[in-house]
């Protein structure tokens, strides 16, 4: 019988053993409907989400709220919009009662008074060129000055096809102010121009990522598998799309059969009541999605699936780590 302690040397076991004890339950709240950005590409905008819900103004009844998803066994928010920082007193709210994380275009700087240890996720799109066509302004030119040296922050970096080649020029600007970096893809929502991923490319660019993660260990927070699958689309012979993703709001979930999930896992509308259909948007193609905590929480909940051998163990492994310090939940 295959087992883990049967596939691991002490020391990879050792690293298992303090995954397996985290039981990361989150879930994922629109904080607000409002943002300090109108990008194209936003999944959040372009299919309408900011206009499915009334946004609850009441402090006292997003603190009733999140009092409850903490008893319904949630052991991490993460907190989206619109945009977190234009509605501190909810962030507040969350990072009083449950581990916090607030993904952000870094333009409002999160005061460290406030919120001493709360991770920060700050969405980078491209270089300077990609951002102001997508965005409207060079953001990192804003938020690296809010956020250098920052230990509990790191960019999201959104990679799109016209980086092909250009990566390190952007890992090594994020190296150089301290602090650490993340890689996905874009998914290119609304189609703009040059901004869709052609197969070719998709394997260009897993390579690239590999070269980042292999140059730059210190700031680099990734695993060569992670790369492999986001960019195939593909984990162990199998497809990511609708029946296969694990981040589908649960009351959403009508699969048959029901593939391996995210246990009671549900994206809250701003309204406290309405519940959106997955961690991104409700028209996307699955077939097209490459958002990077989806692929992670599709590696992480087939554990099972990858008890065969040790390279793939050690894989899944990686990519649990990856997202627990990605959250904070263990150290850099």
């Amino acid at each position: 019988m295959i087992t883990v302690s049967s596939l691991l040397d002490n020391e990879w076991y050792e690293r298992y053993r303090k995954i397996s004890k985290l039981n990361i339950r989150s879930s994922i709240y629109d904080v607000t409907n409002r943002c300090n950005l109108r990008c194209r590409g936003c999944f959040f905008f372009s299919s309408g989400e900011h206009k499915a819900a009334k946004e609850e103004m009441d402090i006292l009844k997003w603190e009733r709220f999140i009092e409850k998803e903490k008893d319904r066994g949630v052991n991490l928010a993460i907190l989206i919009g619109g945009e977190p920082t234009l509605c501190l007193d909810r962030v507040e709210a969350f990072y009083k009662r449950l581990p916090t994380f607030c993904a952000t275009n870094g333009l409002i700087k999160v005061p460290r008074d406030r919120f001493p240890d709360m991770m920060v996720g700050i969405s980078l799109w491209g270089d300077e060129q990609d951002e102001k066509l997508l965005r409207g302004q060079d953001c990192f030119a804003i938020s690296s000055k809010n956020y250098e040296g920052d230990e509990y922050t790191y960019y999201l970096y959104t990679i799109t096809p016209r980086q092909l080649g250009k990566t390190e020029r952007i890992i090594k600007k994020i190296r150089d102010i301290g602090v650490k970096v993340h890689m996905q893809l874009l998914s290119n929502d609304e189609s703009v121009d040059g901004f869709s991923w052609r197969d070719g490319e998709l394997v260009d660019i897993c390579a690239e990522m590999d070269e980042m993660l292999d140059h730059y260990p210190d700031t680099v927070i990734s695993s060569r598998y992670y790369h492999k699958v986001i960019t195939s689309g593909n984990m162990l012979d199998r497809d990511f799309g609708w029946l296969e993703c694990p981040s589908v709001t649960e009351t959403f979930d009508n699969r048959n059969p029901k593939p391996k999930r995210l246990i009671h896992f549900i994206r809250w509308a701003s309204d406290l009541k309405t519940m959106h259909r997955c961690c991104t948007s409700e028209t996307r193609d699955c077939t097209t999605c490459k958002d990077g905590a989806a692929y992670m929480s599709w590696v992480m909940v087939n554990k099972k699936a990858h008890i065969r051998t040790a390279e793939d163990l050690k894989n899944w492994i990686e990519v649990y780590e990856m997202f627990a310090k990605l959250y904070r939940f263990i150290p850099w």
